[in-house]
């Protein structure tokens, strides 16, 4: 039996804009990475979001990014080590208000865009953040999107640290990932054949054909694509007859 999360980018709407399509994406993750209202999300969606994991009964955890809605937090900025760490605290806090009020607890910190490409480049950044999590619970879990951060993490003490895969994104053969500017649809078959792939053999295909090494124990799902509900029914259906077994984080840390 192979034990895996699946996650999902959450609660990225604010006032009168909509991103994604959460309330038929939630079904079939475990794991919600909810905005923390800096690059995108408002009280009003992080309120509706806690209600919607709670109700389905998915994990909650957090994913902070720069003050730059208007960027949608994938600009870089000059700040220091500090800095990034308030601005993750500031909005786990938020976070934590609102899953209190429902009975829930926050389990994970997964950065978004800009901010975790700045703490993929500098440990520095990458330990400040980390160390703040620690500060305010030291039962939260970080989601490391690349092996830069994951190494980082397991060399921070205390912290538990959960590597992911993605399989509706291109890798490099360096395991960097392909993000394009505009959202497609993605083969269901294909993305569920990736996901298996990663589950039960830790290997996927890069664009230039060669199998590379992606060690996950969660995989991430882009609610905004187009056919993202279709995709998760697709890997459902693959689960039982590869042996897959889904879980929450703490599950597989």
């Amino acid at each position: 039996m192979v034990w895996i999360d699946i996650n999902c980018d959450m609660g990225e709407s604010f006032g009168n804009w909509r991103m994604g399509n959460d309330e038929g994406v939630m079904p079939y993750i475990t794991s919600a990475n909810i905005a923390g209202g800096y690059h995108a999300g408002d009280p009003h969606v992080m309120r509706e979001t806690v209600e919607l994991a709670a109700e389905h009964g998915v994990e909650i955890g957090v994913h902070p990014g720069l003050p730059d809605k208007m960027g949608f937090g994938r600009r870089t900025m000059d700040a220091s080590p500090e800095e990034l760490r308030d601005y993750v605290v500031y909005q786990l806090g938020a976070l934590m208000g609102f899953a209190r009020r429902h009975g829930a607890t926050v389990q994970h910190v997964k950065p978004h865009g800009a901010m975790y490409s700045m703490l993929s480049d500098s440990d520095e950044h990458a330990r400040a953040v980390m160390e703040g999590m620690l500060e305010v619970d030291p039962d939260l879990i970080y989601l490391a999107t690349d092996m830069n951060i994951y190494e980082v993490a397991q060399d921070v003490e205390g912290l538990q640290a959960v590597f992911e895969g993605y399989i509706d994104l291109d890798y490099r053969a360096d395991r960097s990932l392909i993000v394009e500017k505009e959202v497609d649809e993605r083969d269901p078959e294909l993305v569920a054949d990736r996901f298996v792939s990663i589950a039960t053999e830790g290997v996927v295909e890069a664009e230039n054909g060669e199998q590379i090494d992606v060690p996950a124990d969660s995989i991430c799902i882009h609610g905004d694509n187009p056919n993202a509900v279709e995709i998760l029914e697709a890997i459902h259906d693959r689960l039982d007859e590869h042996d897959i077994q889904l879980a929450s984080l703490p599950e597989v840390v």
